[in-house]
């Protein structure tokens, strides 16, 4: 026993209590050594390896002997408790060493099959400062391979429900300055208030924490070893100075944001002012997980059809939203039929007609001529990058993912042209595609002033009057009487939208899709497996819409 550090199992409680910031340590396993699955213990080499799942007394001792060793702090003997003792040791050794951990009690519960889970209520001690901190977690058990004993599946969540493989635990002076984000009209933006806003906060803490003028503090953190990824933290020892960060967001469609995709288990949304665009809100559920909102590349389904109409325009292969054009149940590209929902026709029908009403057909079928002229695999892209800035490097303030529009072959170009195919984009792209047509032109969306530091924002080309023009009435006519009506009925002022939905391989129900604009507000939202874009996602862009 090390610093006069005590180790006790007191009704299932695993405690560590050490002198100063020392651990104790002690020999809870009655003699038995190298618990990994490659190592060997003290029972007969006659003993057959057993088998099949682990029973439930073993799922219990299992998970009680890995807790102790860790709540000890004897990191090699808990590791050797894992099927990979090779990634555990690092962390359960950092756990002391680098997240300073200095006392923890654990404190299992009842097994859910072979799940275990538990609470930790820990003392982080750091030059002179303490401060107690407490999570839950989970581990699983497992049969080794090699030996056929019960092991924990080892896996960096069970440290911390936070860590990933690549990130450690560290106490130290913070990284980075904290920061009072404040939106468009000087209020404050805090991850407590609106829990979407974490990972943008830290990005942004990351970023322009110095430039703001704060001093930094101690803290625990979950630290990534890629330079892009922002420390997130877990405790503050000492608070730092915070320095004032201005930001374009807007606190009352931040809120309306969040608030829209509770609802759903996997969503997200993007508001964007089309004539500037500023960045207005940013909202996902799960609201603690990944920014899918500004980094997500998915196939946006015929919400894409914004870029196709004005592809079709701007190579006149339609004059505008009045061309007459087919909208046959079925159509085939090179061997391959596409068809509409429920194999829905239009008859001498326009260009107008098909955009409200979701044509597939239409679509792939008007853009025949283009593929005689060669540019068939080409002119999406090229329309994308041209009018509508995909693909030329946002410089957003915070990290994002542009769309991808690449050149495309085969079926794969008709899909494309309905949003499916190789054609990725997320909900910050789609609402900049529409504030684009709502504005008539390009303007980089931005969540921080470029003034802050001078970055080079992206630049396009302005789209043509009449093309922007044909694009707002056919989406106004989507609004009002087509496929985004029953969405959209409740958002007043001047409106336009277009729907969409996704199909994912393997997946049972298509991702819901919509973007949409009211006066100078845009927004596009995600709900995966959320079915037609009118039914899920189009009520969470009429809620953000109306908290313009």
């Amino acid at each position: 026993m090390r610093s006069g550090a005590k180790v006790a199992a007191v009704g299932g409680v695993f405690i560590v209590v050490a002198g100063g910031v020392g651990y104790g340590g002690y020999n809870l396993y009655n003699g038995l050594t190298g618990h990994g699955d490659g190592g060997s213990d003290t029972k007969s080499a006659s003993a057959p390896k057993k088998t099949g799942p682990p029973s439930a007394e073993e799922i219990d001792q299992a998970a009680k002997d890995f807790l102790a060793a860790w709540a000890s702090g004897n990191a090699p003997e808990a590791a050797q408790l894992t099927n990979n003792a090779a990634e555990a040791q690092p962390l359960l050794a950092g756990y002391r060493d680098q997240a300073h951990v200095s006392a923890a009690v654990i404190t299992p519960g009842a097994a859910v099959g072979a799940k275990v889970p538990f609470t930790v209520k820990a003392t982080v001690t750091y030059e002179g400062q303490s401060k107690p901190w407490s999570y839950a977690s989970e581990l699983t058990v497992v049969r080794g391979l090699t030996t056929g004993r019960a092991l924990v599946d080892w896996a960096p969540t069970v440290v911390h429900p936070k860590l990933t493989k690549d990130a450690t635990l560290r106490t130290d002076q913070a990284s980075a300055p904290p920061i009072k984000a404040v939106d468009r009209k000087g209020r404050e933006l805090t991850k407590e208030k609106y829990p979407s806003l974490g990972p943008v906060l830290d990005s942004l803490r990351k970023k322009y924490g110095e430039a703001a003028g704060g001093t930094a503090g101690i803290e625990l953190v979950v630290a990534s070893t890629n330079e892009s990824t922002p420390d997130q933290t877990l405790l503050t020892l000492t608070k730092g100075t915070e320095g004032r960060l201005p930001t374009t967001l807007d606190a009352d469609v931040q809120a309306a944001a969040e608030k829209a995709v509770k609802q759903y288990g996997q969503a997200s949304v993007v508001a964007v002012k089309p004539s500037t665009g500023e960045i207005r809100a940013v909202a996902n559920s799960p609201a603690d997980g990944y920014n899918t909102a500004m980094m997500g590349a998915q196939a946006p389904g015929s919400t894409m059809k914004i870029v196709s109409a004005t592809m079709l325009m701007d190579n006149g292969v339609v004059q505008g939203p009045g061309t007459k054009v087919e909208c046959p149940p079925t159509v085939k590209w090179e061997g391959v039929t596409f068809e509409n929902l429920k194999k829905f026709e239009i008859k001498n029908g326009t260009l107008k007609d098909s955009f409200r009403r979701s044509c597939n057909t239409a679509f792939i079928k008007a853009v025949k001529p283009l593929n005689k002229k060669g540019i068939a695999g080409t002119a999406l892209g090229a329309t994308a990058r041209k009018y509508f800035g995909i693909g030329l490097d946002w410089q957003t303030g915070v990290v994002s993912v542009d769309g991808s529009v690449p050149e495309s072959s085969g079926a794969e170009t008709a899909a494309s042209y309905i949003g499916q195919g190789k054609v990725t984009m997320n909900p910050l792209n789609m609402a900049s595609i529409t504030a684009t047509a709502k504005s008539g032109a390009f303007h980089q969306p931005v969540i921080v002033p470029q003034s802050l530091d001078d970055r080079e924002l992206a630049q396009a080309q302005a789209l043509p009057g009449s093309i922007a023009q044909a694009l707002r009435e056919m989406m106004r006519a989507t609004a009002q009487y087509g496929t985004g009506a029953a969405a959209m009925s409740s958002v007043g002022g001047d409106k336009g939208a277009k729907t969409g939905s996704a199909e994912v391989d393997g997946q049972g129900k298509s991702n819901s899709w919509f973007t949409g604009y009211a006066d100078d507000l845009a927004a596009a939202a995600e709900v995966q497996s959320g079915g037609h874009g009118g039914d899920a996602a189009g009520p969470v862009v009429a809620q953000v819409l109306r908290a313009r």
